[in-house]
């Protein structure tokens, strides 16, 4: 493997309307994000990746961009965004930005001109069909509910949004859409980016001639996954982007990849992949279901075990994964792979260094380095995420009671990991001096980064332990390169693991409150990391307490 100069780095993701606000307005902007660099450098993490700050009305949260070329006024000016790059730099650090271009926002300037002139150049650049009466053009379902299908204003055609009716799809089979594409990505590489993380890109693709498939429920629509299966040939366009844009400045590309196709892993992160990196989202996926939220299973400590292995057996040496224990489209790592009920400072401790020590590059999602958790709510209407409202009526659908459904809601809502970042214990967890966007989640007097850092055995310490360790001279080589072999994997709540290179590394968690044995094969060196302060051994036999975690150097 060619080796990079993001292999070795610690990632950061940055949801900007949550981060910080530096104006009082209630909403996080970019002199906020600036203002909070030096406590990102001591923290440890080396690219930024910030969720989307360009113009947008915001119906998706800043997914849905209505001027790729400008930073939205709540957010900040273009001088702000410039001088985030450079002061960023300054400190040895990168900025990403989301590539969001499967779709735009349907008060795009493209989009418009479709509306004027549907015949003409700008309505080839979105997928318009003509109106038929009381019949769509396929019966494919958005992510977020309904048909894929709106009406086309002032015409008589229709067109495709796989995601919101605010998001209409860009058309890539058209190459004028993909020169403007990447005429954009190099504008804004050219500024200095580090790269982009590139949002929903397998979505680009379409199986064609578009057709119906078989229903999956009873609104008589079928999940858009059963398309996606069918497209081919999306490695054209990726190709295409690469060579075009990242290669040209040897810039980072992380994929959202959700659904690639058995084999396709070399060609996503390979030697010459169309991406630097893909996330692994085999745990954020397990027990889904086609029917919606209400019917997902319970991840189980068992499941996020073999989840993780799974990924990794998968990828091997071909390429890097990005793990990540959350992010702006999931509800709180803590509050989803720790047992109810066990959430605690010492089993998030376990659940970080588990995932931190995978092979791969990992991405701290805002607050997770505190251990936040998912926020309380008592009413539907004090939900903000569009997905989560549409699953509160799937779910009421589907027979469940009000209650039940907001349980479901508050379990998988994006708005938990979107709720104001936890600075410290005073008013609105010192995020704005205003009214924030959306509610602080109540724990903020206890969950806040001003307390944890002043507490050395915070969960907030615990990561920076994390990263130190990853970036040791003596230990980096086998962390960032090193196989990683899986031990006792039939352990029932244990989750335990080798890496290999220069050295032996072996990294357990005790998934579980009560106490676990386990027996070293062979003795250790030195102990590298441990939640506890104590480790109770005897001749090679190690009790471990409730949600410990240990990483011994073998």
């Amino acid at each position: 493997m060619t080796k990079k100069w993001w292999h070795d780095k610690v990632a950061y993701q940055i949801y900007p309307k949550s981060f910080y606000d530096s104006n009082g307005d209630g909403i996080g902007d970019i002199p906020g994000i600036i203002s909070k660099l030096d406590y990102l450098k001591d923290l440890g993490v080396d690219i930024l990746w910030l969720s989307p700050c360009y113009q947008s009305p915001l119906v998706d949260q800043g997914y849905d961009i209505s001027d790729y070329y400008r930073i939205d006024p709540r957010f900040g000016t273009m001088e702000d965004m410039e001088e985030l790059i450079a002061q960023a730099k300054k400190r040895g650090m990168s900025i990403l930005m989301d590539l969001v271009v499967n779709h735009c926002s349907d008060e795009h300037e493209w989009f418009q001109k479709a509306c004027e002139d549907p015949d003409g150049k700008y309505g080839k650049f979105f997928y318009l069909r003509d109106k038929k009466e009381g019949e769509l053009p396929t019966n494919w379902r958005s992510y977020f509910g309904g048909p894929v299908w709106e009406d086309l204003p002032c015409t008589s055609k229709q067109y495709l949004h796989v995601f919101h009716r605010k998001q209409p799809d860009l058309n890539w089979e058209n190459p004028e859409v993909r020169e403007e594409v990447y005429k954009n990505m190099n504008w804004w590489l050219e500024k200095g980016l580090g790269g982009f993380r590139v949002d929903a890109i397998v979505n680009i693709k379409k199986a064609l001639p578009f057709h119906d498939y078989p229903a999956d429920r009873e609104d008589g629509l079928c999940s858009i996954n059963a398309m996606l299966a069918e497209a081919k040939g999306i490695g054209e366009f990726l190709g295409e982007m690469r060579d075009r844009t990242f290669k040209k400045y040897d810039a980072f590309s992380v994929g959202e990849v959700f659904n690639e196709k058995p084999g396709e892993i070399p060609d996503y992160i390979g030697e010459n992949g169309y991406f630097s990196s893909i996330f692994d989202f085999n745990e954020t996926i397990f027990g889904g279901s086609e029917k919606g939220w209400y019917d997902s299973v319970p991840i189980t400590p068992d499941d996020y075990k073999n989840c993780c292995f799974e990924s990794q057996a998968k990828i091997g040496d071909t390429g890097f994964l990005s793990n990540i224990i959350e992010n702006h489209d999931e509800p709180r790592g803590v509050s989803r792979y720790i047992p109810q009920g066990d959430c605690c400072v010492e089993s998030k401790k376990m659940l970080a260094a588990l995932n931190f020590m995978l092979r791969g590059l990992p991405f701290i999602y805002q607050g997770q380095e505190l251990g936040m958790e998912n926020v309380p709510i008592s009413s539907i209407d004090e939900v903000d995420d569009i997905s989560a409202r549409d699953e509160y009526k799937v779910a009421l659908e589907a027979g469940l009671s009000p209650e039940e459904a907001l349980k479901v809601i508050a379990r998988f809502s994006r708005d938990n990991a979107r709720t104001p970042m936890q600075w410290s214990a005073g008013k609105n967890a010192g995020f704005t001096t205003g009214t924030p966007w959306l509610k602080v989640n109540p724990n903020y007097t206890s969950i806040n980064a001003k307390a944890q850092m002043a507490d050395p055995d915070s969960v907030m310490n615990f990561y920076k332990k994390l990263i130190a360790l990853r970036k040791d001279p003596l230990y980096r080589e086998t962390i960032v390169y090193g196989a990683l072999e899986p031990v006792w994997q039939e352990r029932h709540n244990l989750m335990a693991y080798y890496r290999k290179g220069e050295y032996t590394l072996l990294v357990v968690g005790n998934y579980q409150r009560e106490e676990q044995e386990i027996t070293l094969p062979q003795g250790y060196q030195k102990v590298l990391l441990n939640n506890y302060h104590d480790i109770n051994e005897d001749s090679g036999c190690i009790r471990l307490h409730g949600y410990q975690v240990l990483i011994l150097e073998i």
